[in-house]
């Protein structure tokens, strides 16, 4: 299989850079060898600062994927699902390049995004920069564990890693990312038992409920499906908190060798089950971004800079 970029599969981190790009420059051949030299400024700071843990993907748009790389498409690239229902939205926002940062420092995470701005300065417009942290031992801001369901160790490659059913883009990823803000006031007026209820796990403990204990509208039960034949329908998570005290929220972000997981994950999120039961967490957090993206090879990337 084509090496995937290391950012895919990489262990978590305490601090994270995103970066999202549109490009406003037509000469599409420099835009793709730009993005063959930032694989090597991120195994540069890898090499420098092995400590820090380094790890980086480049994702490139859905809709601007056949601009840059003219020719073959991965078998299932398409637009990010744009869906609303009653006061829930989960908007798409156009993105032509997603860059995603992480590493155990933050001065590192700074140096390699200030690089690759300069890098890419005069071909793309940064139109949102996102610094996300860990926040106490892997906890989103409601308080909460954050990717219990990931799937682990070698799990990890199956579920997010393009395998020999799409042979020309295997060792890519399907990623979808949303920047969601959360209401803290509102959350946090909450008694302990209902956010657990809406969670569908214990807070201090993260103890999941039983099959039988947790509501339909729960956070578990509305982001965790089984296909027909009971299987669980994955994804991998890297999700990360973000914010100051003024604005708050969790960046999420969705890896999987299909875009069919998170479709489905997002759906039963927004429109609920078919008695219209939704995701109560909705409630409480909105989704102000989204967008599709696929994350090639690292042989890919390096072969088609000469196009």
């Amino acid at each position: 299989m084509a090496q995937p970029q290391k950012g895919i599969c990489a262990e978590p981190n305490l601090h994270a850079q995103y970066l999202m790009f549109n490009v406003i420059d037509d000469d599409s051949q420099v835009v793709r060898a730009k993005l063959a030299h930032i694989l090597d400024v991120f195994e540069h700071y890898d090499n420098e600062h092995y400590e820090a843990m380094v790890s980086g993907v480049i994702a490139i748009g859905a809709s601007y994927w056949t601009e840059l790389y003219p020719g073959l498409i991965p078998q299932e690239l398409a637009p990010f699902p744009d869906m609303e229902c009653e006061d829930r939205h989960a908007p798409a926002t156009p993105c032509d390049l997603f860059i995603q940062i992480r590493a155990d420092r933050a001065d590192v995470c700074f140096a390699i995004g200030s690089e690759v701005c300069e890098l890419l300065k005069g071909h793309v417009e940064l139109f949102e920069e996102v610094k996300g942290f860990r926040y106490l031992d892997g906890r989103d801001l409601i308080g909460f564990v954050d990717g219990t369901e990931n799937p682990r160790g070698m799990r990890k490659l199956a579920v997010a890693i393009v395998g020999d059913d799409d042979p020309d883009f295997a060792g890519g990823s399907y990623i979808h990312v949303q920047r969601y803000r959360t209401n803290m006031d509102n959350w946090q007026r909450l008694p302990l038992k209902q956010q657990e209820d809406i969670i569908g796990r214990t807070k201090t403990d993260n103890i999941e409920y039983s099959a039988d204990d947790k509501p339909a509208f729960a956070h578990t039960k509305r982001s965790s499906l089984k296909d027909d034949q009971g299987n669980s329908i994955e994804i991998l998570r890297q999700s990360m908190p973000y914010g100051d005290m003024t604005v708050k929220g969790l960046f999420f972000i969705s890896l999987a060798k299909s875009p069919k997981p998170f479709t489905l994950m997002l759906k039963s999120m927004v429109f609920g089950d078919e008695d219209g039961v939704y995701d109560r967490l909705l409630d409480f957090t909105v989704a102000e971004t989204g967008a599709a993206f696929f994350a090639p090879s690292i042989s890919f990337i390096k072969k088609a800079k000469d196009i």
